[in-house]
């Protein structure tokens, strides 16, 4: 059971079965829950406001002509607060497609107490350690520094690793910087800095991770991701930077070198050697690419 007294807004067309299974998570006897509920998108927006909540659970069925409007909206009305969408099967589409939305996570058909619980605790939980994170913030860019993801990144590893999930880390170096600053002054390459971070932070999952690791380092973290995604991933943020390039860059191009790696359950390396390592591998990128340069470079000479 969750030892915790929480502040919960349900949203949820027939909400009977939700609120008996959170009632067996939060028992009076460990102080209670403190729980509203609504039953309508016009009183959601509403009662957000006044009640604070600390989790929204969010019923898709009260927006059938368009769940993920809907689930945008919510997440717009209190951007801070973990959101968790709930889906009949007839919906479970929107679902996984909730998480680029601002949902934090979701629960597919039958909800029994351990399935709500685990997806509950995450949320708060998550919650929590974001706070401590915030602490952590770059000022140029607003994401979290290596310290801040270091910080989500030990907890996330811990959820999975009891999860059997797995852990996605994408590395960017922003190779021209210098040259922009050169060539276009200090301010220059900041603005460049913030439009890579923003480039970053549109092309993932608001329950994704974005840190500035360095001064031309940046790092993305998707948390309960798997293998395959990776390269999705990537060509996803490569298609990004090619249209801010071709459309928005005032300065040229930005180049950004990758390097993904992944995580599992059955990895035995702590999360700051899982960082290292995708890090690492960023570097070799480099030189491999330098290496090449070289060899064509020294083949025109000759």
């Amino acid at each position: 059971m969750i030892q915790k007294r929480v502040r919960i807004l349900l949203a949820e067309v027939d909400a009977g079965e939700t609120v008996d299974t959170l009632g067996a998570l939060f028992p009076d006897a460990t102080g209670g829950l403190d729980l509203t509920v609504v039953s309508t998108m016009s009183t959601l927006i509403p009662t957000v406001k006044m009640v604070d909540p600390e989790l929204i659970l969010f019923d898709l069925e009260l927006s059938l002509s368009d769940p993920l409007d809907a689930v945008h909206l919510v997440h717009r009305s209190a951007p801070g607060v973990p959101l968790v969408v709930l889906a009949d099967p007839a919906l479970k589409q929107y679902a996984a497609q909730s998480l680029s939305e601002g949902a934090m996570d979701y629960v597919k058909g039958f909800m029994d107490v351990r399935t709500l619980g685990r997806v509950v605790r995450t949320a708060l939980e998550r919650n929590t350690f974001e706070g401590l994170a915030d602490l952590f913030r770059d000022p140029l860019t607003g994401l979290y520094t290596r310290e801040g993801l270091l910080t989500l990144g030990m907890r996330c590893q811990e959820e999975a690793r009891r999860t059997g999930g797995t852990l996605l880390l994408i590395c960017a170096l922003f190779e021209n910087l210098q040259t922009l600053r050169e060539g276009f002054g200090p301010g220059a390459g900041d603005y460049a800095l913030r439009d890579v971070a923003q480039l970053l932070a549109s092309s993932c999952r608001r329950s994704d991770i974005v840190a500035r690791l360095g001064h031309e380092q940046f790092a993305i973290l998707a948390v309960d991701a798997v293998a395959p995604s990776a390269p999705v991933m990537r060509q996803r943020l490569e298609r990004s930077l090619t249209v801010h390039n071709e459309t928005r860059s005032p300065w040229g191009p930005i180049d950004l070198r990758l390097s993904v790696g992944t995580w599992s359950a059955k990895d035995g390396r702590n999360f700051s050697e899982f960082i290292n390592a995708v890090e690492a591998d960023l570097r070799q990128v480099g030189i491999s690419e330098r290496a090449r340069t070289l060899v064509m470079h020294n083949a025109v000479r000759g």
